[in-house]
């Protein structure tokens, strides 16, 4: 009985225990729990990092979004807003067989004058139109190239108006107009530049690019200043005489050249206006200064057709005179004060006379000639202040590049002032003198 009784005793006190063991387990259970959530929360953090992934994808929108903004902004700066423009108007002078461009425009109270170009040296036109204008200060003035039809009424434009800034391409002549203006712009007040592509400029709300010359050649035409206007989303560009290789060296540097306004380089001459350039432009508008029936044949018949071809609409201050482009920044009117067509049709005279240069180019090609190979002296005279580029090659030791020379270095005082042209010394001053045709007009 007691080993029975101990037997049991035993059995209860194991049954205890396993009684024990089995709590134990089932606690045990529920602290194992958190693992098999660990494991089935895995599922949760993918979607954590989803979360986090889209978080991340919708802070790049934002960053896109403010990179945009930050942009159009930046867009905004250099071109200003159409809405808030005031009206610019701008002028494409006659000047005859020169430039003069005028512009004219404000921002709120003040009020912004800018002056491409001053027309031809023997003439007061562009003088004259400035004071109809009743302009008092003028903000800028560029000349594109020192030769005497750009640079021409500058001196006395800058002794009559207060002037902020004068920019010129750097090249000089030794004309004594290209000399008057050099001498007015350092006795007046006026900050002095000579820009290079790349740089930009804002004169109010009107910003400027430079798109030419990267640095200079020496050659006046090639070197021409030439501007890109941005007003609004209008743009304007002037090439002054520069030609095609520099058309093409602006078309390929990282630029953009699109403009609405084209003047035409050199008068419509067809050293310029190259298809490509025309092309790089798309201008909706060309412009071109020229003298009425001018013996240099601008516009160049081939230069009208390529412009019309581009369905370009052509104006011309030879035929339309005076030619004012007016703009908010958004759309923009043209006027004229005279009314008329350009075809190549109207440059028939223009092929005559450049048949005609030719034809004389021949007869001057021996430049050592002197008066008495070339027959007796003439009393015709050729005027070396006015005459063009083919009459002056009449006069004896005076080519095509020489004849350019002389033009470029006008005025002349005296016969005797044509030594300044390279090539021409005492003793070709003689025969010219004995040949009697060039002569200084009143």
């Amino acid at each position: 009985m007691n080993k029975k009784l101990l037997l049991s005793m035993i059995l209860a006190i194991l049954l205890v225990a396993c009684g024990q063991s089995i709590d134990q387990s089932e606690t045990t259970g529920t602290n194992v729990e958190p693992v098999a959530e660990h494991k089935t929360s895995a599922p949760e953090n993918d979607n954590k990092a989803s979360k986090e992934k889209e978080n991340k994808e919708e802070r790049t929108e934002e960053n896109t979004d403010v990179t945009a903004a930050d942009d159009e902004n930046k867009t905004n700066q250099k071109t200003p807003k159409t809405t808030s423009l005031s009206e610019l108007k701008v002028h494409y002078i006659d000047a005859g067989q020169a430039d003069a461009t005028l512009f004219q425009f404000s921002d709120q109270d003040d009020s912004y004058t800018i002056l491409y170009d001053t027309g031809d040296w023997n003439k007061n036109d562009v003088v004259n139109y400035l004071k109809e204008q009743d302009i008092s200060f003028i903000d800028l003035i560029v000349v594109s190239h020192p030769h005497a039809d750009h640079i021409g009424q500058m001196a006395e434009i800058v002794n009559t108006y207060d002037v902020g800034e004068v920019w010129m391409s750097g090249n000089e002549t030794s004309s004594q107009t290209f000399q008057r203006a050099i001498e007015a712009v350092l006795e007046s007040d006026a900050e002095y530049h000579e820009p290079r592509t790349g740089e930009s400029f804002d004169v109010g709300p009107m910003n400027i690019d430079v798109l030419h010359p990267s640095s200079l050649t020496g050659k006046l035409n090639e070197d021409s200043l030439s501007l890109l206007f941005t007003y609004g989303d209008t743009k304007f560009i002037f090439t002054g005489d520069a030609g095609k290789d520099e058309e093409v060296q602006m078309i390929n540097r990282n630029i953009d050249i699109n403009a609405a306004i084209l003047r035409l380089g050199h008068h419509g001459s067809n050293t310029s206006t190259d298809s490509a350039f025309i092309e790089a432009v798309k201008p909706e508008v060309a412009i071109y200064s020229a003298g009425a029936n001018n013996s240099y044949g601008h516009p160049h018949p081939d230069v009208v057709t390529r412009v019309q071809d581009a369905v370009v609409d052509l104006y011309g201050t030879d035929i339309h005179g005076t030619i004012i482009v007016t703009t908010d920044g958004n759309t923009y009117d043209i006027s004229t004060n005279k009314d008329g067509t350009i075809s190549p049709k109207s440059t028939e005279s223009a092929k005559s006379s450049t048949s005609k240069q030719n034809t004389k180019k021949k007869e001057v090609k021996e430049d050592n000639e002197t008066p008495l190979e070339k027959g007796e002296a003439s009393n015709h005279c050729v005027d070396i202040n006015a005459a063009s580029f083919e009459e002056v090659q009449e006069i004896i030791h005076i080519g095509p590049e020489r004849a350019q020379d002389l033009i470029d270095l006008r005025p002349y005082h005296t016969v005797d002032d044509l030594t300044n042209i390279k090539g021409i010394g005492p003793a070709r001053i003689d025969d010219i003198k004995q040949q009697n045709t060039a002569c200084v007009g009143g």
